[in-house]
C-alpha cells in the first residue's frame, strides 16, 4: 500500500462540510482549485485487542459525548464515499500540526481525528466531535506552514467554541436529529450527489438554518480570535492568517466567478480582514518557530498528488512560489521514483537525509521508494534502521510491517498489531494487519482485523458478518482469547450500527 496514493476523483459540493461548524451560506457551482492558481494569480492491549475507541466518549468538555458519537460515525460514512488522500507521511505531518495547535485552542485533551481528502479544491472543515478534514489542494495553495496553520487554528476555534451546538441552543430538543440530518445530506454530496446532497442537507431544515445566519459574523470573529491566539502560542506569526485571507480574495478578483470553497462557508469582508489585522498586530509570539522545511516537503507531496498526470505542474508551482531548493530536490526524487529511476531517487533522498538528519520523512520516503521498486530487503533494512533511531514514527512502522509481509509474516503481525494499538482509527493499518494475521496463521484475528477495517470505512453490516466468520473460526480452532475479543467487538459494532442508522 503506497504512502502516496492517487485516486484522482473529484469531490463535489464539498463546501457543505464546513456547515457543521458554521451557519450555512449560499452555495455555488463554481469551484476553485489549487493547481495553476498562483498567489499573485492508553493501556497495553492483549493480542488482537487493538485498544479500539468508543464512539461515545470524549476527553474534553468542549466536545460532548453525543457530538463525538455522531462525528465518528459520520467519518466512517465519509470514508466510504469521499476520495481519501492515503499518504502516511502527510497524515503524520497534519496530525502533528493539529497536536501543536490543540493545547492552545481551548479544546483541552480532546481526541481529534484528521482525515485527508484527495481533492484540489481549496478547503478544510471541522465536524462536531473533533474531526478535522484537510484537502490536498489547501496544502498546495498555502506557501508557508504558518498560512496552513492559520486555517487549522481557525477550524479548531470553531470546535472549541462549539459553534454548531450553540447555533442550535434554542432548539436543543432537535439538536441531534438536526445534526444527523445535516451530516446525512453532506454524505450524499460527498458521494457525488451534488444538488441532491444539498437538498437533503437543507430539506426541512431551511427555516432552521436561516435562523442561524445572524450568528455567522460573531462565530467567525470568535474563531478568528481563538485561532490567532492559538497560532501565536504555538509559535506562528498571526499575520499569516491575514495573508491567507488576502491571498484567497486576490484569487477571486483575478479569476472572477464564485469564491473558493473556503470563502463560501467563511464569508470574508474587508472589515473582517481589517479586524483580523488589528488583532494580529496586538498579538505577540513568545517563541517563534523556525524554518518550515518539513511543511515544504509535505507540500511537494500534495502538489504531486493532485498533478500526478503531469508532475511538471508541481515543479512549476514550487518554482513560481520560490519554494526552498530542498523542496524541489525532494519533488524531483519523488518524480524519479515514479518514472522507475530508483537509483537516482534513492541517491538524492539519502543526500537530503544526511543534510537534514532530524527530518523523519526523508529516510521513510527512501524506504518507500525502495519498497515500491520491489527492493524488499533494502526497504526492510532502511525501515529497521530508522525505527532504531525514531521508534515512534508511524509511517516508518507501517512501511516496515508492509515490507515484512513478504519476508516474515509473524514479525509483520507483531509490528502492525502494535501500530494498530497506537492508531485505532486508521483503516489502512487494519487492512495490512488482516493480511499479516492471515499469513502468520492467525486466521481468527485476521477476520477480526478485517472487520475493524470494514467498520472504520462505514461498511458496518459487512463488518458484523465478518465477525461471525471470525467467531466460527475461533470456536473451530479453540482460541478462547480471540472468541472473547470478537464477542466484545460484536456488542460495540451493534452500537455503531444503531448510530449509523441516524444517517439513513
Amino acid at each position: 500500500m503506497a504512502m502516496l496514493r492517487r485516486t484522482g476523483y473529484p469531490l463535489t459540493a464539498f463546501a457543505l462540510f464546513m456547515a457543521l461548524a458554521l451557519p450555512v451560506q449560499a452555495q455555488s457551482t463554481g469551484r476553485y482549485e489549487a493547481p495553476g492558481l498562483t498567489r499573485e494569480g492508553g493501556q497495553p492491549a492483549t493480542e488482537g485487542d487493538y485498544g479500539l475507541p468508543s464512539l461515545s466518549q470524549s476527553g474534553s468538555q468542549a466536545i460532548s459525548g453525543e457530538e463525538v458519537r455522531l462525528g465518528r460515525a459520520w467519518l466512517r460514512q465519509f470514508r466510504a464515499r469521499a476520495p481519501e488522500w492515503q499518504d502516511a507521511i502527510a497524515q503524520d505531518y497534519m496530525e502533528s500540526l493539529v497536536a501543536r495547535l490543540l493545547p492552545h485552542s481551548g479544546l483541552g485533551d480532546a481526541r481529534t481525528i484528521v482525515t485527508l481528502v484527495e481533492s484540489r479544491l481549496l478547503n478544510a472543515f471541522a465536524v462536531p466531535g473533533g474531526v478535522i478534514g484537510v484537502n490536498a489542494g489547501l496544502l498546495a495553495f498555502a506557501e508557508r506552514e504558518a498560512e496552513l496553520a492559520s486555517v487549522i487554528a481557525h477550524e479548531l476555534g470553531h470546535l472549541s467554541q462549539r459553534h454548531y451546538a450553540r447555533g442550535q441552543a434554542r432548539t436543543e430538543q432537535t439538536q441531534i436529529p438536526a445534526m444527523a440530518a445535516m451530516l446525512a445530506g453532506m454524505l450524499i454530496a460527498a458521494g457525488g450527489g451534488g444538488d441532491a446532497g444539498i437538498a437533503a442537507a437543507m430539506g426541512g431544515q431551511a427555516a432552521f438554518i436561516q435562523d442561524q445566519l445572524r450568528y455567522s459574523r460573531r462565530f467567525e470573529q470568535e474563531a478568528d480570535r481563538v485561532g490567532l491566539q492559538a497560532m501565536a502560542d504555538a509559535g506562528y506569526e498571526p499575520d499569516a492568517m491575514v495573508e491567507m485571507f488576502r491571498a484567497l480574495q486576490r484569487m477571486v478578483s483575478l479569476q472572477g466567478g464564485a469564491p473558493p470553497e473556503f470563502l463560501l462557508t467563511h464569508p470574508m469582508t474587508e472589515t473582517r480582514i481589517s479586524d483580523t489585522q488589528a488583532r494580529a498586530n496586538q498579538t505577540s509570539v513568545m517563541t517563534p518557530r523556525g524554518e518550515d522545511v518539513e511543511y515544504q516537503l509535505v507540500r511537494a507531496r500534495a502538489l504531486l498528488a493532485i498533478n500526478s498526470r503531469d508532475p511538471r505542474q508541481a515543479d512549476t508551482r514550487l518554482a513560481q512560489d520560490q519554494a526552498p531548493q530542498v523542496a524541489r530536490r525532494y519533488l524531483s526524487a519523488l518524480v524519479d521514483a515514479q518514472t522507475n529511476r530508483t537509483d537516482r531517487a534513492l541517491k538524492e533522498l539519502d543526500a537530503l537525509s544526511r543534510s537534514l538528519p532530524d527530518l523523519a520523512m526523508l529516510p521513510a520516503t527512501a524506504a518507500q521508494v525502495a519498497f515500491e521498486a520491489g527492493r524488499l530487503d533494502d526497504a526492510i533494512e532502511r525501515s529497521r534502521r530508522q525505527l532504531r533511531l525514531m521508534p515512534d514514527y508511524a509511517p516508518a512502522s507501517r512501511l516496515f510491517g508492509e515490507a515484512l509481509l513478504q519476508r516474515d509474516p509473524d514479525e509483520a503481525y507483531r509490528v502492525l498489531r502494535e501500530l494498530a494499538e497506537r492508531r485505532p482509527e486508521d483503516p489502512q493499518v487494519f487492512t495490512l494487519l488482516a493480511e499479516a494475521a492471515g499469513r502468520s496463521g492467525r486466521e481468527a484475528w485476521g477476520h477480526l482485523a478485517r472487520a475493524e477495517q470494514l467498520q472504520l470505512t462505514g461498511h458496518i453490516d459487512r463488518a458484523i458478518r465478518q465477525l461471525e466468520v471470525a467467531e466460527d473460526v475461533a470456536e473451530r480452532q479453540g482460541e478462547p482469547a480471540a472468541a472473547s475479543a470478537i464477542e466484545r467487538r460484536r456488542k460495540d459494532f451493534i452500537g455503531y450500527r444503531e448510530t449509523l442508522e441516524d444517517f439513513q
